[in-house]
C-alpha cells in the first residue's frame, strides 16, 4: 500500500531537510504498512542510500535478544522472575530476575568495565562475567529506570548457557532465517555503509572503527537494511506465530517502567522501549554504534511504521522518525481489515449463545468468530473467549483477558445466562439474575 503523492512528499521533504541541517552523509527512513515497505525516503549521497544498503542497527539489536529470552520463556526454559544465576552462575549480581534485566529496572550499571565496549574489540563471556561485581548497582533494583548495555550482554550470555548455541546462531536460527532476513548479519557485508563522525566547525568525515564486540554483541553489535528493518516492524506490529506468539510480544509491549515519572511519555517493555505521542503509544527501539544511528518506530493497532539509518553519529533518528510516523497516521486514511465470511456455523449449543445478553441494563453481544466468542460491550468493550471445556469459555484478550465465561443452563439444557466472573447476562433487560 503505497503512500498518498502529498504524504509522501512531506516526507522527502522532512528527511531531505534533516539531512541537511544534520550534516549526515546518508540518510534513509522507510514507511512501512500492512507488511511492507510503502515509501523509502532518501538524502545525502556518502553513500547514496538504498533499501539494500547496510548500517549498524546499534540497540535496536536488543529487541531480537529480547524475543529470544521470551521464546524460551514460552517453550517453558526460564520464567521472566527466574534469578540471573539460575541459567547464568558467575557474577555477584544473581538475584537479579530477567524481567528486570529486561526492562531496565535491574539498577545495574549502563557499561562494562574497561574500555568503551563499542569502540574496542569485544571479550569473552567469562572475560565479561568475572567484570560483574556487586557494585555494579547504580540504582535499587525496580525502583527507578536505569538504561543498561550490560543487562543485555548477561542475557546474551544466558542464552548462549542454556541452549548451547552462540547468540548470533540462534539468532539467525530462530529469528532471522524464518522472517527472511537475508541481509541482517552480525558483521558488515557488502554493500554497506561506512559510518562517521562529522567534524563540527569543517564538516570533514571521520570514519569509526567497526568493532566485534564479542559476549556484548546482543546489545548492539548487528547490521542490516531499511528492508529488512522493515521485515522486523512488520513482525512487531503482526507478528508471525511460527516466531513468537501474539499474545507474548503484546506482553513485551506492556511496560515494566516508566522512564519519564513527569510525564508518562516514555517507558519499557521487555525489550521494547515504548513512547507516548498524544492519544498514541508507539512501540521500538533507538539505536546508535559508532559511526551509526538507527530508528524503529511502530504503532501496532495501524500496523504502520517507520525504520531509519544515518551514518553519522548523534544524529536524533529516532525523533525524526516519530514526527514522520505521527505525519503518516495523522494524513493518511486508515483502512480496516476486510471483512470475510465465516467458513463453518457453530454447533448449536454454541449458536444457542450468540446474540444479545443483559446486565443492570448493560447490554452485551456475543458473536462467533473463527472458533472463538467475541463479546462486544456497549459495541466498544471487546473481549475475545476460546473454549477450555464444556460450557467453559476462557478470556484471552480484551478487559475480560483471563477471566472465564461459564454458561448457565437449565433442567432442560436450555442457556439461560452466561457468567462472566460472577457478572451473570440474562436473554432480557427485565430479568434479574
Amino acid at each position: 500500500m503505497t503512500l498518498l503523492p502529498e504524504t509522501a512528499r512531506q516526507i522527502d521533504n522532512q528527511v531531505a531537510q534533516a539531512q541537511a541541517e544534520g550534516h549526515v552523509p546518508s540518510l534513509v527512513l522507510g514507511v512501512v504498512r500492512d507488511g511492507a515497505l510503502a515509501h523509502l525516503a532518501v538524502a545525502g549521497g556518502h553513500p547514496r542510500p538504498d533499501v539494500d544498503l547496510q548500517y549498524r542497527v546499534g540497540s535496536i539489536s536488543k529487541t531480537m535478544t529480547a524475543t529470544l529470552v521470551m521464546q524460551l520463556r514460552d517453550a517453558g526454559r526460564l520464567a521472566l522472575d527466574d534469578r540471573l544465576e539460575q541459567h547464568l552462575p558467575g557474577t555477584a549480581l544473581g538475584a537479579l530476575t530477567l524481567r528486570q534485566l529486561l526492562g531496565h529496572a535491574s539498577g545495574m550499571q549502563r557499561e562494562p568495565e574497561g574500555d568503551w565496549w563499542e569502540r574496542t574489540e569485544g571479550v569473552d563471556l567469562p572475560t565479561l562475567l568475572a567484570g560483574v561485581t556487586a557494585d555494579k548497582i547504580a540504582y535499587p533494583p525496580h525502583t527507578t529506570y536505569h538504561y543498561s548495555n550490560l543487562a543485555y550482554g548477561l542475557l546474551g550470555g544466558l542464552l548462549e548457557r542454556l541452549t548451547g548455541t552462540p547468540w548470533a546462531e540462534l539468532l539467525a536460527d530462530r529469528v532471522l532465517g524464518p522472517l527472511g532476513m537475508r541481509r541482517t548479519t552480525y558483521a558488515a557485508t557488502e554493500p554497506f555503509a561506512r559510518g562517521y563522525v562529522v567534524h563540527p566547525w569543517h564538516h570533514t568525515l571521520r570514519e569509526e572503527p567497526r568493532t566485534d564486540t564479542g559476549a556484548m554483541a546482543p546489545a548492539g553489535q548487528l547490521w542490516s537494511t531499511v528492508e529488512d528493518l522493515g521485515r522486523w516492524a512488520a513482525f512487531l506490529a503482526d507478528p508471525e506465530p511460527s516466531v513468537l506468539a501474539a499474545e507474548t510480544l503484546t506482553e513485551m509491549c506492556a511496560p515494566v517502567v516508566i522512564s519519564d515519572l513527569d510525564s508518562w511519555t516514555g517507558g519499557h517493555g521487555l525489550g521494547l522501549e515504548l513512547y507516548r505521542d498524544g492519544e498514541r503509544v508507539y512501540v521500538g527501539h533507538g539505536g546508535s554504534m559508532p559511526g551509526y544511528v538507527a530508528a524503529l518506530v511502530v504503532h501496532r493497532p495501524s500496523r504502520t511504521a517507520v525504520v531509519g539509518f544515518a551514518n553519522s553519529y548523534g544524529f536524533g533518528i529516532t525523533t525524526l522518525g516519530r514526527r514522520l510516523l505521527t505525519s503518516v497516521l495523522d494524513t493518511e486514511p486508515a483502512f480496516g481489515q476486510p471483512w470475510r465470511p465465516v467458513a463453518a456455523a457453530p454447533d448449536a449449543e454454541v449458536a444457542e449463545l450468540t446474540g444479545r445478553w443483559w446486565w443492570m441494563g448493560t447490554s452485551l453481544d456475543l458473536r462467533w468468530d473463527g472458533g472463538d466468542l467475541v463479546a462486544h460491550v456497549r459495541g466498544e468493550r471487546v473481549s475475545r473467549f476460546t473454549a477450555e471445556g464444556t460450557d467453559r469459555w476462557r478470556g484471552r484478550s480484551g478487559p475480560e483477558n483471563g477471566e472465564i465465561l461459564s454458561v448457565l443452563r437449565d433442567d432442560d439444557g436450555r442457556a439461560t445466562a452466561i457468567d462472566i466472573a460472577t457478572f451473570v447476562f440474562t436473554r432480557s433487560p427485565d430479568e434479574a439474575p
